[in-house]
């Protein structure tokens, strides 16, 4: 009868109850619930993190370098190339990108970079310019805006 998935069947005895530790004298798990007496495996808390059977621990023994910022500042990058796809004499800022789905998510700083060329003459407001992205922008006839980066979320 086995032959069909939808018959299938555990063998007799395959489940068997689960233990209930701690549960009287009568029930052969009472007391220490079978834990033993007292030691480190027969609290309730069990090992501390990173505990390694009194061996120095991993990350006391590792050498601690350098600086994690908090809250470090996202930036977000946009190529030359993205720009092209504004018509020429447009105003080009964060708002302007995100419409154009060039910035998303969350961001605190936008920085222009200087992959690609551009052709047409735009304003662009961001908060940093690579030195290359600058000098293609103003070669194309544009002008770049830098943001106030203390005014920035």
């Amino acid at each position: 009868m086995a032959d069909i998935l939808s018959n299938l069947a555990k063998p007799e005895g395959a489940n068997r109850p689960k233990t209930r530790v701690g549960r009287g004298v009568g029930s052969g798990l009472g007391k220490t619930a079978g834990r033993g007496q007292k030691g480190q495996y027969a609290r309730s808390r069990g090992f501390k993190p990173h505990f390694e059977g009194g061996q120095t621990p991993l990350q006391r023994r590792l050498p601690k370098r350098g600086f994690n910022a908090f809250r470090p500042a996202v930036v977000a990058e946009v190529n030359l190339s993205s720009l092209e796809a504004f018509g020429a004499g447009a105003v080009v800022d964060e708002a302007a990108m995100r419409a154009r789905g060039m910035i998303k998510g969350v961001c605190d700083r936008v920085k222009i970079l200087g992959d690609g060329e551009l052709t047409k003459a735009l304003t662009v407001s961001a908060h940093a310019f690579s030195k290359a992205a600058a000098a293609k922008i103003q070669k194309a006839g544009g002008t770049v805006n830098v943001l106030d980066a203390k005014a920035a979320p």
